[in-house]
């Protein structure tokens, strides 16, 4: 096809099938197709525009729809839905819409869109070790609230004790009318405990084998494997920011805006990006500032954020640290540094 370098291809993605806009060089709309979901579907479509633009918006498809599409040549945006507010907050809206309007931004802007940048096929793999285990977790966690809430509404109660050890301590105190009921519970209990041990192994081993970066995030306390590891996989590239800074922001660590001439309210963090490895960033930053976090520039910074009182002075800290955790791993993996824990102020002093 002639011109491929001035065509423009929107398409808005489902999950059965897509609908795609294809523009030439001038705007005008050439053909509106409807896109199977399969990995053969999509190369059909595009096989005649392989040197084409295509935009899309981020969601479940779009990591290996656009590593499949810039394998065959294409060049390809993936747009923020979070900054995209031209389509989703339309009241005439529908699939040929979004896909058309998906492709006049990019064919007049791209950074209009935003674009976002998917990790590739091995770190997505990899990363998914660390969600299967997120989820076991987290149904382990309900399964024992569940056999706590039924134990105290027998007139009874559980001692307590961690998740870890739970099934293993607490079995042989159930009581007596409450163990058919139970005791299946506790076996599955009992069986996700071992399965989140052999993936702790297996995060483990990915670390030492295929990621090695990850052993300078781990030189700060309080900063686990899985921290570690999920941030180097989320990252993937540390090149990809010009300054450690810019991570904050990437992570949704940073406040909202809305500043209007004298006017600059005071609002909460954006939360965008990667929801988990925020969390698991947040969850590093209580440990540091808590009573068992060690002595260093991050505890400090947190403590006096808290020290100020007001109403949420506690969370505040607690971001704040995360924040400047997250500048921190960055710097330590770009420049493979030693983590000084007073880096900049002598210890004496501080």
């Amino acid at each position: 096809m002639d011109n491929q370098n001035n065509i423009t291809i929107g398409i808005d993605l489902g999950d059965k099938f897509h609908i795609a806009v294809v523009l030439d060089g001038d705007g005008n709309e050439l053909e509106t197709v409807k896109v199977i979901n399969t990995k053969i579907g999509v190369t059909k479509f595009f096989n005649p525009y392989k040197s084409a633009t295509v935009s899309m918006e981020a969601g479940t498809h779009s990591p290996w729809i656009s590593r499949l599409l810039t394998e065959m040549g294409l060049t390809v945006y993936v747009g923020n839905p979070r900054k995209l507010r031209l389509i989703w907050d339309s009241t005439d809206k529908s699939d040929a819409r979004d896909a058309r309007i998906l492709g006049m931004v990019c064919r007049v802007e791209h950074r209009l869109l935003h674009p976002l940048y998917h990790r590739g096929s091995q770190a997505q793999a990899d990363l998914a070790t660390i969600k299967s285990r997120d989820m076991l977790v987290k149904s382990r966690t309900q399964l024992i609230n569940h056999v706590r809430g039924l134990v105290k509404a027998n007139g009874e109660r559980f001692p307590k004790c961690s998740t870890a050890s739970f099934a293993k301590r607490c079995e042989s105190l159930v009581p007596s009318e409450l163990q058919p009921a139970l005791g299946f519970v506790f076996e599955t209990i009992f069986h996700l405990t071992e399965q989140i041990k052999e993936l702790d192994q297996q995060i483990e081993q990915l670390s030492i084998e295929r990621y090695p970066e990850t052993q300078y995030l781990s030189q700060v306390t309080g900063v686990g494997p899985i921290t570690a590891l999920c941030f180097v996989l989320t990252i993937e590239d540390p090149v990809r920011f010009a300054k450690s800074r810019q991570v904050g922001p990437f992570l949704g660590l940073t406040p909202r805006q809305d500043q209007s001439g004298e006017i600059d309210k005071q609002l909460p963090i954006t939360k965008a990006g990667n929801t988990y490895l925020r969390q698991l960033l947040v969850g590093s930053a209580h440990y540091i500032i808590g009573p068992f976090g060690p002595e260093s520039n991050l505890r400090l910074h947190g403590l006096s954020i808290a020290a100020r009182g007001g109403k949420n002075a506690k969370k505040r800290a607690v971001i704040a640290v995360a924040r400047k955790l997250a500048v921190l791993l960055h710097r330590l993996w770009a420049t493979k540094e030693e983590y000084q824990p007073f880096y900049g102020r002598d210890k004496k002093v501080a």
